[in-house]
């Protein structure tokens, strides 16, 4: 094998969902690249400060019946058996492995798969003209995704007359969603993001239900949220930290801005223009 026993080790673990936790226990395995395959589950509970249920957890999430045969893999993954605990280090493993450069250049590669996608734009114009069509707009994100909604309600509100950020549940949620359709509503924007929380899809349901059409940002087309979606817009999430590095579907957030802006020039240029006069007149910002 030409990698070393650290990325050899990476491989394992990507694509796969884990909770912050379980991270944590990947992380201490990369960092024990040498020895991983060799480590007891008390061991490995101990380095990671975690306990050794989270650890058999840990191993069933990747797929494996328990740590056993995880421990097994990762013999198989990094040295196929051939011997006991490395003691001898790849050219490369004397030095600290850097995570923050390799988090973020997965974040280069989660940019370009997003470029991908909207390489057909029509889903994109599709979004644009339906959110800026539907007066009120409701806004819906919740947990993870609740930034991620907040941040596209700050910008969109200085383009769009009435955009409504909800995350309320259950009934409350109904009641709102069927108000905002009562007063004219067309569709709903919503952010949905791992570990795609429960209230969130049910929500989505809820919008549907109330005759909304239900236009989702997720990380993949093919998430929970996006069988209760009429458009979904994927934009991949960085899973390689404790917590997800949500660059890709920021950057999306402002796409589907100027994809909303596009679809009426005029009346966007008119309110931004009379925003800021009214941030002049009262002096909102810093000269």
């Amino acid at each position: 094998m030409t990698s070393t026993p650290r990325q050899r080790i990476l491989d394992l673990f990507d694509g796969q969902r884990l909770t912050p936790v379980q991270r944590r226990i990947a992380r201490i395995l990369v960092e024990h690249a040498g020895q991983a395959g060799y480590l007891s589950s008390g061991d490995l509970a101990t380095l990671a400060g975690v306990s050794q249920p989270s650890v058999t957890r840990f191993a069933t999430a990747l797929g494996f019946e328990g740590y056993p045969a995880l421990r097994d893999q990762l013999r198989v993954t990094i040295d196929g058996y051939r011997h006991g605990p490395s003691t001898v280090e790849d050219p490369d493993e004397s030095a600290p492995i850097n995570q923050f450069e390799q988090a973020l250049s997965d974040e280069i590669t989660n940019l370009q798969r997003l470029a991908d996608t909207l390489k057909d734009p029509a889903p994109l114009a599709e979004a644009g003209r339906l959110l800026m069509e539907s007066r009120p707009l409701p806004v819906l994100g919740m947990r993870a995704a609740a930034a991620l909604a907040g941040a596209f309600a700050y910008f969109a509100a200085k383009v769009h007359p009435d955009v409504r950020l909800v995350h309320e549940q259950g009934s409350l949620l109904a009641d709102r969603l069927e108000q905002a359709r009562a007063a004219g509503a067309v569709a709903m924007l919503a952010f949905v993001l791992p570990r795609y929380p429960r209230e969130a899809v049910d929500a989505l349901r809820e919008a549907r239900a109330a005759g909304l059409r239900v236009i989702t940002v997720t990380d993949s087309p093919v998430s929970p949220a996006a069988m209760e979606s009429d458009i979904v817009l994927a934009a991949p999430v960085g899973s390689r930290l404790v917590f997800d590095m949500h660059t890709a579907p920021m950057a999306l957030v402002t796409i589907l801005l100027q994809a909303m802006c596009d679809t009426a020039p005029s009346e966007t240029q008119e309110r931004l223009e009379a925003f800021e006069r009214s941030a002049a007149t009262r002096q909102v910002f810093l000269p």
